[in-house]
């Protein structure tokens, strides 16, 4: 493995590489949002669940996600706000816009186990986009009982606008429209995960995107992606690269920039800012 500290060089290889590729294959992480301006500590958190920190002691926003509240009002207050201000909220510093201004006109598609649907925002296109954790602006049936998911701008905005005292009013607490079951958020936590129609499609065109490209000069590019769930999307990088020997593999992570030897003369690693090497590459 090797991290790379003085990355000026890295970096025109790194703009050599986005001119001369046949195509951009973008896997994108947490970090990528972090850059973006979307933290889940510190401010953010005290500005928009100040009264949830008093009360439970939350230390940042994915905490509370995983409490078991005492009432489904109280927990949809949490989650709307959650939601809300991750989702609908505009808050890139103009990291994902500037990524988009880096490709718009490169064959190019994304991977991501980023929910807060910023990709789309920074005008992505959709068929070229595959979320393979869920939305945060879809909701699924909890059981589930059927492989659909819905989406839930209109209520959580109502939700954030009405909820009083950490509660929402009843009647805006989701229920499943087949079963009538409580709905959930449609994130990747457990075996319950609705793998809708679209999520299915998503999939496909990524396979194929691959396929198509198989051979050609293809700029694997992650950022921000950790090791959390390595298996989606580092570990396949690593794999496509180290198979095609036209392939480049470049990794922009902050504290967590690297790659195997076997591909290391194919790799660009940059142990920086995200937000900062795309301003200096834009």
């Amino acid at each position: 493995m090797r991290y790379t500290e003085n990355y000026s060089a890295e970096i025109e290889r790194l703009k050599k590489e986005l001119e001369t590729a046949d195509a951009v294959v973008i896997g994108a992480g947490a970090g990528l949002s972090t850059a973006a301006g979307f933290t889940y500590s510190g401010e953010r958190l005290k500005k928009y669940f100040g009264d949830f920190v008093e009360k439970y002691g939350f230390r940042d926003m994915y905490s509370g996600g995983f409490y078991p509240f005492p009432t489904p009002e109280e927990q949809w207050a949490y989650w709307s706000r959650y939601i809300f201000i991750n989702r609908y909220m505009d808050v890139d510093n103009g990291t994902y816009k500037r990524l988009f201004e880096l490709v718009h006109d490169k064959d190019y598609f994304v991977i991501t186990t980023n929910v807060d649907h910023q990709f789309q925002k920074a005008g992505f296109d959709k068929q070229r986009l595959f979320y393979t954790q869920g939305d945060y602006g879809l909701w699924q049936c909890s059981e589930p009982c059927h492989q659909k998911t819905y989406d839930n701008e209109e209520t959580v905005r109502a939700m954030f606008a009405q909820q009083k005292d950490m509660r929402v009013p009843t009647e805006l607490v989701p229920r499943c429209p087949v079963c009538g079951k409580p709905m959930s958020m449609n994130l990747r936590a457990d075996e319950t995960f609705v793998e809708d129609e679209g999520w299915h499609k998503a999939a496909r065109r990524y396979e194929e995107f691959i396929h198509q490209h198989s051979g050609s000069h293809i700029l694997f590019l992650e950022l921000g992606v950790g090791m959390n769930t390595p298996g989606i999307i580092k570990y396949p990088f690593w794999k496509m690269t180290y198979a095609d020997p036209h392939a480049v593999y470049a990794c922009l992570n902050f504290g967590e920039a690297c790659a195997p030897e076997e591909i290391e003369a194919r790799s660009i690693c940059i142990d920086a800012d995200i937000s900062e090497i795309l301003k200096i590459l834009a």
